[in-house]
């Protein structure tokens, strides 16, 4: 199955599942080969291009975030985009630790080869007691039940 544009429900599902399961690798080099090398990225607060920023990102990320869990569902697509909502869980390393889960939404738009050649993100974190958390050791994060106040 080609998960290059134009997209399917079937396509746009697995392409959001693959993602999903690139990102929880946490490895920023094998990340940012599905962008383009000039892809624009806008993640929250920070805007930037280009393959070696995204790298440079992705490992300040996960430098800060460990126990990093990641879970992504496919909210809507056309022939070459994808909003995905999603959610993660991590420990802060600059916050003592503290368990928090980011929510939020993400707007791909790909290049014909199937790499993303835009990214916007938007999100927000909350703190949680580890009795809150979803994504805990050996839990599939595909399985999570959530409830709509989360969707």
């Amino acid at each position: 199955m080609s998960l290059n544009p134009p997209f399917t429900a079937e396509t746009a599902l697995a392409k959001v599942k693959k993602a999903q399961d690139l990102w929880n690798t946490q490895h920023p080099k094998n990340v940012a080969k599905a962008y383009t090398e000039d892809c624009i990225w806008r993640n929250r607060s920070s805007f930037f291009s280009g393959t070696s920023a995204i790298v440079d990102f992705l490992q300040k990320k996960w430098e800060k975030e460990k126990s990093y869990r990641l879970r992504k569902e496919l909210f809507a697509f056309t022939d070459n985009k994808i909003a995905v909502q999603f959610w993660y869980e991590y420990q802060d390393a600059s916050d003592g630790m503290k368990w928090k889960r980011c929510y939020g939404l993400e707007d791909w738009t790909f290049a014909e080869d199937g790499r993303m050649r835009k990214r916007q993100m938007s999100g927000n974190d909350i703190e949680l007691s580890e009795e809150e958390r979803w994504f805990t050791e050996g839990v599939d994060v595909n399985e999570v039940e959530m409830s709509e106040a989360h969707w």
